[in-house]
């Protein structure tokens, strides 16, 4: 079987993945990038000169904080998680996010009583 392509994300769709990602605890960068890889079943990859600028944004914002730990490598990083007003943006872009590709769904399936 081929690899499939890999899939460049709408925008605003990292940030929501970032966040979603992120609900379980901390993690800091690479290991963001490698979470969203692994759990789209490598479709998704994201570049760090996507992922970097993305976090700083989310920060800025106060949908995530950061503290500088040591990795499993022993190399210090910065770790980011999620904060309570986080996890309330992430609710939310997640029940937009599923309304929206649901509707889209219903015209790609073609409405009741429509033609295709």
């Amino acid at each position: 079987m081929e690899p499939r392509p890999k899939a460049d994300l709408p925008q605003g769709t990292l940030d929501l993945l970032i966040l979603r990602v992120l609900a379980p605890g901390p993690l800091h960068g690479y290991a963001i990038a490698r979470r969203i890889q692994l759990r789209s079943r490598e479709v998704l990859a994201v570049q760090q000169g996507s992922l970097y600028p993305a976090l700083h944004r989310l920060e800025n914002r106060r949908l995530l904080a950061a503290d500088w730990k040591r990795s499993d490598t022993g190399r210090e990083a910065k770790f980011y998680r999620l904060t309570a007003r986080g996890r309330a943006h992430l609710a939310s872009e997640t029940a937009s996010w599923e309304q929206l590709v649901e509707a889209v769904g219903l015209i790609l399936r073609g409405a009741a009583g429509e033609g295709p």
